[in-house]
């Protein structure tokens, strides 16, 4: 190295490179969430990625130059990180951006200035590389910056051609790398060498459009696209081994150590792995979570709970036993507020989220480490642990497969995961069989049919009636010519009113009708464009061909409607009301009610939802209007339509909004003003799983049907306890209170009862060596009552055995066991275990301490056996 380094903290690279790119009339943005706009992209991966519409053409910019310090998250390399010096799970992209503006020779300029006069990089430790076919990017950087030939290289399309897929806007890249050892001449070199070179910035020369033949034509509207990162800047200018043991990510690493009783630059290199995966993934979790993920088996949330769990795993690896990962947040926020404000306003949401998760995920990892070790063990070194076993940790004890391979991997293993795909899928099939609500076999008919029907079309936004054909006509899953009065069928139209089941909206009801023909749909279903229409001929004879006047039941759309749009006010008012970042984990939309998934840490309290209820009635009662339109899926985007994570959309899109309340791109039907929904009431709120939350709710007429139920147990209960209802709590509460004092009561004289009959037992004793045993049965005593006359018959005895046993009802027993310490500790007989085995000839178990025990059978008819056995051992073991 020529020259000393001036070192900067991460927080100074930060700044200086906002800074000096706000004097070159960039606008400076703040970073974009973790989870991006773009619906085909999981999380944000890059510095570009808020801006690809703009890149795209399909959005205009609102300034011409900006710079960002852009969050990011990729997991591609997991397997790499903490492995190399630079792989990271989480990291921020440093960018600058033109829109149509400056090109290719301000782009390379600037680079060069901020590297060399603002970061103070030494010339000579500079060696850059161009796409081998731009000619005028080499030129630049050997003229107008004065960079040697041999120290510009020349890469191919693989790695220096950025395309944003396989048609559209792309073009050339240059990259600047970092020469640790330019000493070492610049014959033969190759950038490949990371020990010697680090890639710090990228330079993006946007310049073509793609056609599908593959041929380029230069764009009209030049863009420039950089990133430089941030971590790999601050391991040159702090002059570092690593990544990690930068100020941005070192102090967390150091938490983590101080809990584990580390020393970590005095450490082996294993354990510096898995301190450094603690440290790139708490930054990780910590970020995703602040940007309102949470985790769950699916998308993102499974991103995020994946990643909790390595760094429980790893913080195992290094000899932390109990929950710490909170405690390294704590750090990794302190390191970020100032930058990212919403960490620290989130915190609550952030531990929360971390500590049920490293709790859950440490009953997890007990269980399933002790099977997998018994299967590590059983799996001969360098062969495969079976995908069916590996499918057992996994579906049995939710052990992650990625962690099965690590832990293998440690000992020498691998998995096999052909075989774990395939018994997933195995799985996957019986479930669906299991669950499947569209008739299998008529599905498999469709597949069938397709040639030969067209989709159907939907009419039934605007026509609640229609005529249509009848294209084909099926009886259990089978096409037919025809089917007469009293068959089950499934009819496919050419056209349809009645709305079919997608989105959780469920299939209309109403009839077929025709010349002295009626029939009454129950349900429909769509698959790939087809509605199948199941249903009952009442009247006559239904046939392919057949012209049919098709008319849903209103009343029941009515019904749906309401629910339908209360659902989205629902959303709209859980995000005003908990949290903005809420989001629909699923839904369903009935005649009778509507079912709203979604995904939150916590239970919503009693006061939110009278809150949630009370803001959805005033939606309701302001009256409005709801209004429907399509438009372009970016567009509608860009308005703030909500769309459903995981849900694929066309290039066209159909918007619900409600002024002002809600908006969301949407397919289901929807009443035309918030007046016609009437009442919104909210029957219950509950956990489902881990991270989502359910609640249920009816509207419209289905409120009426709901309070008519309740007002009628009301009336009963006034009438039976002769009070208003008011005083219905009041004195519920008094009867629980009077219930209890009365169980204690009972409680109390049956002990009394236990000992009274117990003393009677006393002559029954038998001697054997010298011990005293009594084996008997007492009646209908329930477990406490049978343990106290037990210990008080044993205690009488002085050194003895006593089993007592009751059936207090028909399909339980009950057996209690009391030894006195001589019979546990000299003849090794233990209550527990004894009184366990006895109780397994009565189809129970049980177990307790070594003096004291209870079982439970119950099949009262062998008890006579049991006690009989239960005797015949005790003389066999005492004598």
């Amino acid at each position: 190295m020529t020259k000393t380094l001036k070192s900067l903290t991460g927080a100074q690279i930060r700044d200086k490179f906002l800074q000096f790119y706000a004097s070159k009339h960039h606008q400076i943005l703040p970073s974009a969430s973790l989870v991006p706009e773009d619906p085909t992209v999981l999380l944000t991966i890059a510095g570009m990625l808020p801006f690809k519409p703009i890149f795209l053409g399909q959005k205009n910019p609102d300034y011409p130059r900006a710079t960002t310090s852009q969050k990011c998250i990729r997991t591609n390399d997991i397997e790499n990180v903490g492995r190399t010096a630079r792989h990271h799970t989480f990291f921020e992209m440093l960018g600058n951006f033109s829109f149509g503006d400056y090109f290719k020779e301000q782009a390379i300029a600037w680079s060069w200035e901020l590297s060399t006069q603002v970061f103070n990089l030494p010339p000579e430790n500079i060696v850059v590389s161009v796409f081998e076919e731009d000619d005028e990017a080499f030129q630049i950087w050997q003229n107008s910056i004065g960079i040697p030939p041999q120290r510009i290289k020349r890469m191919g399309e693989k790695d220096n051609f950025w395309k944003a897929g396989p048609t559209g806007p792309c073009g050339p890249c240059s990259e600047l790398y970092y020469d640790f050892h330019p000493e070492l001449g610049e014959e033969n070199i190759d950038l490949e060498d990371d020990s010697r070179f680090i890639e710090f910035y990228n330079l993006v020369f946007m310049q073509y459009n793609r056609d599908a033949e593959g041929n380029l034509t230069p764009l009209q509207n030049k863009n420039i696209d950089t990133g430089m990162g941030l971590e790999r800047m601050a391991q040159i200018l702090q002059q570092v081994p690593n990544n990690y043991e930068t100020d941005l990510i070192f102090p967390i690493i150091e938490t983590a150590a101080k809990i584990a009783g580390i020393n970590y630059k005095n450490t082996d290199e294993k354990t510096k792995v898995s301190l450094k995966v603690i440290g790139d993934h708490v930054r990780s979790v910590v970020h995703m979570i602040a940007d309102g993920i949470t985790a769950s088996n699916t998308d993102r949330g499974y991103v995020l709970r994946r990643l909790i769990r390595r760094v429980v795993r790893h913080g195992r690896l290094i000899g932390i036993e109990g929950e710490f990962i909170t405690q390294v947040a704590e750090t990794a926020m302190q390191l970020s507020e100032s930058v990212y404000p919403n960490v620290r306003e989130r915190e609550t949401a952030i531990k929360g989220e971390l500590q049920r998760e490293e709790s859950r995920f440490l009953e997890t990892l007990e269980r399933g480490e002790k099977l997998l070790a018994e299967i590590i063990a059983k799996t001969p070194k360098n062969t495969a642990i079976s995908g069916v076993d590996a499918f057992t940790l996994y579906d049995t004890y939710g052990f992650p497969l990625e962690l099965t391979q690590e832990i293998a991997e440690e000992q020498g293993l691998t998995v096999d995961v052909e075989g774990f795909e395939a018994a997933m899928k195995e799985q996957q099939e019986r479930s669906k069989a299991a669950h499947e609500t569209i008739d299998l076999t008529v599905q498999g008919s469709l597949d069938k049919l397709a040639e030969h029907i067209h989709p159907t079309e939907f009419l039934g936004y605007s026509s609640p009636q229609i005529i249509a054909k009848v294209q084909a006509v099926l009886v259990a899953g089978k096409t037919v010519e025809n089917a007469s009065a009293g068959t089950e069928v499934q009819i496919i139209l050419d056209q349809t009113p009645f709305y079919g089941e997608s989105g959780g909206q469920i299939g209309d009801r109403g009839y077929l009708t025709g010349d002295n023909l009626v029939v009454r749909i129950e349900d429909v279903k769509k698959e790939s464009g087809i509605f199948v229409h199941f249903g009952r001929v009442e009247r006559g004879t239904i046939a392919v061909e057949n012209t049919v006047t098709a008319t849903i039941d209103r009343a029941c759309r009515r019904r749906v409607q309401a629910h339908h749009t209360a659902t989205h006010l629902l959303q709209a008012a859980l995000k005003k009301v908990v949290d903005e970042s809420i989001s629909q984990a699923g839904s369903l939309v009935d005649f009778d009610r509507l079912r709203f998934d979604f995904n939150c840490p916590r239970s919503i309290t009693s006061a939110e939802l009278q809150e949630i209820e009370a803001l959805i009635n005033t939606w309701i009662a302001e009256a409005h209007d709801t209004q429907v339109s399509i438009m372009d899926l970016e567009k509608a985007k860009a308005k703030g339509a909500i769309a459903m994570f995981g849900e694929k959309y066309s290039a066209e899109v159909r918007v619900i909004d409600v002024p002002g309340v809600s908006m969301e791109l949407c397919g289901g039907t929807h009443v035309k003003n918030t007046a016609e929904i009437g009442l919104f009431k909210i029957m219950s709120e509950s956990g489902i799983s881990s991270g989502v939350r359910r609640i249920e709710a009816v509207a419209g007429p289905a409120v009426l049907e709901y309070l008519n139920v309740r007002e009628t147990v009301v009336k009963d209960l006034c009438d039976r306890f002769k009070i208003k209802p008011e005083e219905i709590s009041d004195r519920i509460t008094a009867l629980q209170s009077e219930l209890k004092t009365t169980q204690k009561e009972l409680e109390a004289v049956k002990q009394e009862l236990a000992v009274a009959k117990s003393d009677q037992l006393l002559s029954q004793a038998e001697s054997v060596g010298s011990f005293k045993i009594l084996v008997s049965e007492m009646g209908d005593l329930d477990g406490k009552a049978l343990q106290t006359a037990a210990e008080r018959l044993q205690q009488k005895l002085g050194e003895a055995a006593v089993i007592l046993a009751s059936v207090p009802s028909e399909d339980k027993v009950v057996l209690v066991a009391a030894f006195s310490e001589k019979v546990h500790k000299e003849k090794q007989l233990m209550a527990g275990k004894f009184i366990g085995e006895i109780a397994k000839i009565c189809g129970g178990g049980g177990g307790g301490r070594p003096n004291l025990a209870q079982a439970g059978g119950r099949d009262a008819n062998k008890l006579p056996e049991a006690l009989l056995i239960a005797k015949q051992q005790l003389i066999e073991k005492l004598q």
